[in-house]
């Protein structure tokens, strides 16, 4: 049986032990890290409608609204510390952050609501058993499900300005929404959540990737036929070229489908991910990738990194035992390089954001080199995880 959704603590069958006294050379550094300046930033805020994303190039808060599609990543984090911790003060701080939330349960007109209420809300409702978060996230997951189209058999990520149909856009980002509707599907026992979550990965799958590997950023199909167009480069440097980012949607993305569903194809397409990232000449020698694979010596980027090792640490759990420790040990490299001073943010600074050095949109000269509040909630899942490996 494969695991639930929103695991907190993903235990690994990896036959790699952390010993107490590794761990506490990073790992616990980098929690208490974490604790510290979780509860800065958390104090900096005061308006609880308003999110955190970066900061701007005079280093001051960059704050969006919940229909960022990055509203739930900074309450996702504070449910991380208290399942972590167990303290009192997390839980309300984690509840005060994901309350405006609800107000995403009928929004339309973006495709990250499993970044913006299935992580936080789905993390709340395993943690604290609260049957309202159930209802939110399943009632958002309905939601979701208005962008799907069986013609493409995908969820549409982008609308259009001018409301058209054409051009209908898919980004591999849009595999790490799924995961909500898996939950969902699970809650109420209704198979069109997983339904539509299994279409659109098995859609992916076909047209998303390249032959050697890679994860194209934009796939672009006909809305009456669902053919593929074209592709786009998006964030990335070129429509060939591997955005660093892309790459790790596509790795956790299809080994949280394998979690999911068991089946085979998304295995296969998760270790191809990995492989094509671990054995990419360009990955520098601690593993924390260039924004853009094919743009080498330019800036790196944490947040990439921070999921490239939380998907590894899961993916290593359904492989074989030699694959398995090459994987846990690779995230082990990305993650003791984050720990370090290159990385981590000295406590009391950057207005509490945990990890430096992220790319969100170079190619539009957006949070290029600056902290992103997604890497901070990766790299605190992937500690997590490395820490309960068995």
């Amino acid at each position: 049986m494969k695991k639930p959704l929103f695991v907190l603590f993903c235990c690994l069958s990896a036959t790699l032990v952390v010993s107490d006294s590794f761990a506490q050379r990073f790992v616990r550094r980098s929690l208490d890290r974490a604790c510290v300046q979780a509860a800065q930033l958390d104090s900096e805020l005061t308006d609880t409608t308003l999110y955190p994303t970066s900061l701007d190039r005079a280093g001051a808060l960059e704050l969006k609204s919940i229909r960022s599609w990055v509203s739930g990543f900074f309450p996702g984090t504070l449910w991380l510390l208290y399942g972590e911790t167990q303290d009192p003060s997390w839980l309300w701080r984690a509840r005060r952050r994901t309350a405006a939330l609800a107000g995403l349960s009928s929004y339309e007109r973006t495709h990250d609501l499993g970044f913006m209420v299935g992580c936080p809300v789905g993390l709340g409702s395993r943690l604290t058993g609260d049957k309202a978060y159930e209802r939110l996230l399943v009632e958002t997951s309905e939601t979701l499900l208005k962008r799907f189209d069986p013609k493409v058999g995908l969820i549409r990520s982008w609308d259009n300005k001018n409301r058209l149909p054409d051009p209908y856009l898919v980004i591999i980002d849009n595999m790490m929404n799924l995961e909500m509707l898996f939950e969902a599907s699970r809650l109420t026992g209704d198979p069109r959540f997983r339904d539509v979550a299994v279409a659109h990965a098995n859609t992916t799958l076909r047209n998303h990737f390249r032959k050697d590997g890679s994860a194209y950023h934009i796939v672009v199909y006909d809305s009456a036929t669902g053919r593929v167009r074209e592709h786009r480069g998006g964030q990335g440097y070129s429509s060939s070229s591997a955005w660093a980012r892309g790459q790790s949607w596509g790795l956790y993305g299809f080994t949280m489908c394998y979690r999911e569903t068991g089946d085979a194809h998304y295995l296969d397409r998760a270790v191809k991910s990995a492989e094509y990232i671990l054995n990419h000449p360009n990955l520098p020698k601690d593993g924390v990738p260039y924004w853009d694979f094919d743009r080498p010596g330019e800036e790196r980027d944490a947040s990439a990194g921070a999921i490239i090792a939380s998907g590894l640490l899961e993916l290593a759990e359904y492989v074989p035992h030699e694959q398995s420790r090459r994987y846990v040990k690779a995230a082990r490299r990305i993650l003791k390089s984050l720990a370090s001073d290159r990385y981590l943010n000295a406590a009391g600074s950057a207005h509490g954001f945990l990890l430096s050095h992220s790319v969100g949109h170079k190619p539009k000269g957006s949070q290029v080199d600056v902290p992103i509040i997604y890497a901070d909630y990766y790299f605190v899942e992937a500690l997590l995880r490395y820490r309960e490996l068995k």
